[in-house]
């Protein structure tokens, strides 16, 4: 298992994917609404993976599966990185933000065992 120190922080992500399309000269090609397309593209790679599967199946992948599931959930995440660099929005803060918002709408004592919507629980 690699050590957690040696993983790049999201900042440190954005740096270094800025630096790799600079290289390439694809900055022209990375507008937001580009990256959010190209994004979504890469969620419906990854949902791939598991249409048809069972409930089951799709917790329990073989290992070349799963190796798959975790490259088109590394483009997903890259793509998100960069969207957030080119929009200057700081997604651990962002991240951080929306689990205080959703603890409010979804109190425990009103959300527990519960799949129903936060506008949908009498």
């Amino acid at each position: 298992m690699t050590d957690q120190r040696d993983q790049p922080s999201l900042d440190e992500l954005a740096a270094r994917l800025a630096e790799f399309a600079r290289e390439r000269d694809w900055d022209q090609f990375h507008a937001p609404k580009n990256l959010a397309m190209a994004l979504a593209g890469e969620v419906g790679e990854l949902l791939e993976h598991f249409q048809w599967l069972s409930e089951q199946q799709s917790a329990n992948l073989p290992a070349d599966v799963k190796d798959a599931v975790a490259l088109e959930m590394a483009d997903v995440l890259l793509y998100l990185v960069r969207l957030a660099d080119k929009l200057d929005i700081d997604l651990n803060a962002a991240a951080v933000r929306k689990i205080g918002l959703n603890a409010d709408k979804y109190p425990i004592e009103k959300s527990r065992g519960s799949s129903r919507k936060y506008d949908d629980r009498a």
